[in-house]
């Protein structure tokens, strides 16, 4: 990244040292699991230059709204409703949480046993390296687990624009009622802080912008279901990974022209691995930039990733917002009922997840499911236990891996996948 940057940075209060030292490992990183890929689509240069300006020009462009007067808020989890924030005036962006950073200090504050993902959120913060958080007005932490509704606790002492938003645990009336009051209490909290109320008008076009954005992602979704897949399962992850960063509008557009490069190369029958590659559906935790292990590890291994149930995938974008309603509260409800659907393992019971991970794996083709659990993450590592269940009664092919975001386990994961790509050949 351009030098130009470093006064940027500085007046965000990053850690300059710390912050070269996470761009250089990332930037290395990126060119031996992505860049070193053959016959990848010509439109994945688009999203390499995202990747290389994700601290940088999407930084600037964050600034420079800010210094317009729209408001920036940075968030977590997929159930921060995109819809209401841009009807607001205001830029949804997600924030770091995808590597080990400054563990020292975060064991300071937290169990050494939490899941990676919540260390990770105090780690950018206490290292100083991440600036979508420096550069928000407002950070959204949401109670989806006991952990991160403790920790988020010593978070909000150590972030001051730190807003909690409460969901419900149980797909119940009364639960939907509870989302639906928290929404309402976010636009809200919203309206406050742009000076910005909401329209009917300015939400249908924010519902409009966001669904959108995932018919992208089902366009593409849709071309991986075909044998040989145009473009590998790593790269669409990191296009999922951006949907939560880049501009709405043109990520939609990049995300349409590339799709239109991978409808020629299916016409052609160009794969980017051959017919009789083992394809894989990956299942469980999220995965935020840049935790790419796993998905490297898989398709460096002989077999492709074609479907990720997961928060950074079909589950985050899956169903489309209602936008007929001809009133806000018409058109709040209609964004309830998608967000209700979500099926995160925080829901208890889950039956919805585990229809949707068999749905995923015949509409993908796949030959076998690998479960993804991040170690102490206690709601998917429980459910892991009903999945693999269901998985067993379907006689479908699945390996279990529980892993952290450190790379000191790659040897012995990759010993095992290759293992279960060789069984389920």
């Amino acid at each position: 990244m351009s030098n130009d940057y470093r006064s940027m940075w500085k007046n965000l209060g990053l850690n300059l040292e710390s912050h070269d030292a996470l761009l250089n490992v990332l930037g290395n990183a990126y060119k031996d699991i992505f860049l070193s890929q053959k016959n990848r689509p010509q439109g994945m240069e688009y999203f390499d230059f995202v990747m290389s300006e994700v601290h940088g020009l999407r930084i600037k462009e964050l600034l420079n709204e800010k210094e317009s007067g729209r408001k920036i808020i940075g968030s977590y989890c997929v159930f921060v409703p995109e819809e209401i924030v841009l009807a607001a005036n205001a830029t949804l962006v997600g924030l770091c949480a995808g590597a080990d950073f400054a563990v020292q200090e975060v064991e300071k504050v937290l169990p050494r046993n939490t899941c990676s993902l919540i260390k990770s959120t105090f780690g950018f913060k206490l290292g100083k390296v991440c600036p979508y958080l420096e550069c928000s007005d407002m950070v959204v932490g949401e109670n989806t687990c006991d952990g991160k509704k403790k920790s988020y606790e010593t978070l909000s002492e150590i972030v001051s624009n730190f807003y909690a938003m409460d969901l419900p645990q149980m797909k119940s009336v009364q639960g939907k009622a509870l989302l639906k009051a928290e929404y309402i209490k976010f636009k809200e909290a919203l309206e406050k802080l742009t000076k910005f109320p909401l329209t009917v008008e300015s939400l249908k076009k924010g519902i409009e912008t966001v669904n959108n954005k995932r018919k992208a992602i089902y366009r593409l979704n849709n071309l991986r279901k075909t044998n040989p897949s145009p473009i590998s399962g790593i790269d669409s992850l990191l296009i999922n990974q951006v949907y939560f960063y880049d501009n709405p509008a043109r990520f939609t557009d990049s995300v349409n022209k590339i799709c239109d490069e991978l409808e020629q190369r299916v016409e052609k029958e160009e794969g980017i691995f051959s017919k009789s590659t083992p394809r894989l559906l990956l299942s469980g935790c999220p995965m935020a930039v840049p935790n790419w292990k796993i998905p490297w590890i898989i398709e460096t291994s002989g077999a492709l990733i074609v479907g990720e149930e997961s928060c950074v995938g079909e589950r985050g974008t899956r169903n489309l917002v209602d936008s007929s309603g001809n009133t806000i509260d018409a058109l709040i409800d209609a964004i309830v009922d998608r967000y209700f659907q979500i099926d995160c393992a925080i829901f208890t019971p889950n039956p919805n997840r585990l229809d949707h991970i068999l749905e995923m794996f015949d509409k993908y083709q796949a030959n076998g499911v690998i479960t993804y659990n991040l170690q102490f993450c206690q709601p998917y590592l429980m459910e892991n236990m009903k999945v693999e269940e269901k998985l067993k009664s379907k006689k479908i092919p699945n390996l279990r891996i529980e892993t952290d975001y450190s790379m000191e386990d790659v040897g012995q994961l990759k010993t095992r996948l290759e293992a279960f790509i060789e069984l389920v050949k």
